[in-house]
């Protein structure tokens, strides 16, 4: 297994990069407060309004801190480095928790540390699970990424796949809206699909092709603004000449749509795994949340593989994963400068892209790649 150093001391980790408010305190590497906010005024909208989100920041960071501070049995002049999400996210919401954790940091002379929201996502795990650490092949799927990368190393990831269009949770929000569901639209497919059976309607596995082999540009790669389409004209389908009301066919419908998604997430994982020979699985990010994905990758990866899975708490955006994240790159020596500033667009570190994928099983190239950031990495939606 890679070295995992952590930084020993208290660090206080703060989250503000879309429309969750949390801080947390881990010490030696554990987590020891935890308080996460969750903003309820955006569900009218049927998505987060960027405002509104800031907004509620500025209301809720101080309270969750002192929370956190509170849940751990400390204060603050207890704490011994701060981290903070610095991107990608909502600049307005990203900007809150920066500043916050700046002037924090700069009124007790602690050092600082801004913390990339998605390579957070990876060290989640690890706060619950020791054994969660590279190598690993790692499928991170919230609201705005859909990342399949590959950590031979902490900071030495190599990423195999991406989104071309819409990540997976944002899928899911669309399709809830147009199934006529709610807000935020994970949730509520997975409730309504419960009822439902797949199957009972077809819709595609995208970018899923029998055809598909290694150093094809899309045999790693996502795509799901096209069965957002298939699912609206199947809706309005079922709406105008169907032989059910709509009502009655929505838990199927939500149930083939929550399949197809499922079924291309964990497809090109194991993809990745056959590619990588890594059968260590870690999932992360909000939609690590749906008990299909879950089961469904665990039964793909059968006896011989291992999944890690966070639980819910630390699968959708909060600022335990910011501080472990923190506590890694500190204890490396680094920091961050009073200079820091939010970025919507941050690169993630360490992440390289090869120019094309080896054949099947074989090793990576050797040779120059490029930083994702520079090669066109997502940016939150």
């Amino acid at each position: 297994m890679s070295d995992d150093p952590f930084f020993p001391g208290t660090v206080l980790g703060v989250e503000t990069s879309c429309d969750e408010t949390s801080a947390a305190v881990v010490r030696g590497g554990e987590l020891a407060g935890h308080v996460v906010a969750t903003q309820d005024a955006h569900e009218r909208f049927g998505g987060v309004v960027p405002e509104i989100a800031a907004r509620a920041h500025l209301r809720q960071l101080e309270p969750a801190v002192r929370g956190a501070l509170e849940e751990a049995g400390v204060g603050a002049g207890a704490v011994d480095a701060v981290a903070v999400t610095a991107g990608p996210g909502l600049v307005g919401s990203l900007l809150v928790g920066v500043n916050w954790a700046k002037a924090f940091a700069w009124s007790r002379q602690l050092p600082l540390l801004g913390v990339h929201h998605m390579e957070a996502h990876l060290f989640a795990n690890s706060l619950e699970e020791p054994e969660a650490r590279p190598p690993l092949v790692a499928l991170l799927v919230s609201g705005g990424h859909t990342l399949l990368l590959h950590a031979a190393a902490w900071s030495d990831y190599r990423l195999l796949g991406e989104t071309r269009d819409d990540a997976a949770g944002e899928a899911f929000d669309k399709a809830a809206r147009i199934l006529g569901l709610g807000y935020p639209g994970g949730p509520e497919i997975e409730r309504a699909a419960r009822e439902g059976r797949p199957g009972v309607y077809d819709l595609p596995r995208p970018m899923l092709s029998p055809g598909d082999a290694p150093g094809d540009p899309a045999y790693f790669d996502f795509s799901f603004s096209g069965l957002k389409t298939a699912t609206a004209l199947l809706v309005e389908e079922v709406r105008e000449g169907g032989d059910r009301p709509l009502d009655d066919a929505r838990p199927d419908l939500a149930a083939e749509f929550q399949a197809a998604v499922v079924d291309t997430l964990v497809e090109k994982t194991l993809r990745a795994v056959r590619h990588t020979g890594c059968r260590r699985v870690l999932l992360g990010g909000g939609v690590a949340c749906n008990g299909r994905l879950r089961g469904s990758l665990r039964e793909r990866l059968g006896g011989e593989g291992r999944l890690f899975v966070p639980s819910p708490r630390l699968s959708t955006d909060n600022a335990a994963m910011v501080a472990r994240a923190g506590a890694y790159r500190l204890a490396r020596g680094e920091r961050s400068g009073l200079d820091l500033n939010a970025d919507p667009s941050l690169p993630f570190p360490g992440l390289r892209r090869d120019p094309a994928p080896p054949e099947d099983g074989a090793a990576a190239p050797g040779g120059r790649a490029t930083e994702a950031g520079q090669a066109g990495s997502p940016a939150p939606r």
